[in-house]
């Protein structure tokens, strides 16, 4: 008997695209995104009164990351909206801004979905115990990277969105290091904090090229 819905189908841009499955993201995100900043709440507080005010903003790397990718979901729901009203033909090329919104949710969420998981195990193979939160963390981390690159075909990011998102990433590993603002680690992991720093960046670089390459696929698609 033959499958009424066949594998591949959970991964087509019907099944990504429909209305429960971008409702159901966009509050697991948006959900995540909150909670994400509760749990960089003490150090974005110790960043203000301890550090400089504008650093601020680099501190909670992975949830501005899900709030980036809630924002590109809003706008695929508005094209949802939009289709449900009759307009079928939407925009064949991005507004800037979407393309720049899209590009850091996509890039931005795979690169610090890596990062985290990453790190949750270099502590746990230091001897740092993995009680439930870890766990938990691993597995919503890994949720991002799968869902960045399941969207990768889905968000119209643009050639503008990545150089910004590259900006964003490499930037964010400068001032992460440099002012000493990157997400608190396990005291096993300070001893390698060097070996952390430079594969953050090598990582920021991956990311960046892995999108650059969805990208460069979909305008050959095109032509």
């Amino acid at each position: 008997m033959n499958n009424v819905f066949p594998l591949s189908y959970f991964w087509s841009k019907s099944f990504l695209t429909s209305a429960w499955m971008l409702w159901m993201l966009f509050w697991v995100n948006l959900l995540g995104t909150i909670y994400g900043y509760q749990w960089y709440w003490d150090q974005m507080h110790e960043t203000i009164i301890d550090k400089k005010l504008w650093l601020v903003i680099f501190v909670p790397d992975s949830p501005t990351a899900s709030l980036f990718f809630t924002l590109g979901l809003i706008y695929l729901l508005m094209d949802l909206k939009r289709k449900k009203a009759g307009k079928q033909d939407l925009p064949k090329t991005s507004p800037p801004f979407r393309g720049i919104i899209e590009a850091l949710g996509l890039i931005a969420s795979f690169k610090y979905g890596v990062w985290a998981v990453g790190i949750i195990f270099a502590s746990a193979s230091k001897g740092e115990s993995m009680g439930f939160e870890d766990w938990m963390l691993a597995v919503s981390h890994s949720g991002m990277v799968v869902e960045a690159l399941l969207f990768a075909r889905v968000f119209r990011m643009n050639f503008l969105g990545l150089a910004v998102a590259g900006c964003w990433v490499f930037g964010n590993d400068y001032i992460d290091y440099q002012f000493a603002v990157f997400p608190w680690l396990s005291d096993q992991l300070y001893g390698i904090l060097e070996t952390i720093r430079r594969a953050t960046i090598l990582l920021s670089l991956c990311s960046w090229l892995v999108f650059c390459g969805f990208y460069l696929v979909r305008l050959k698609q095109k032509v």
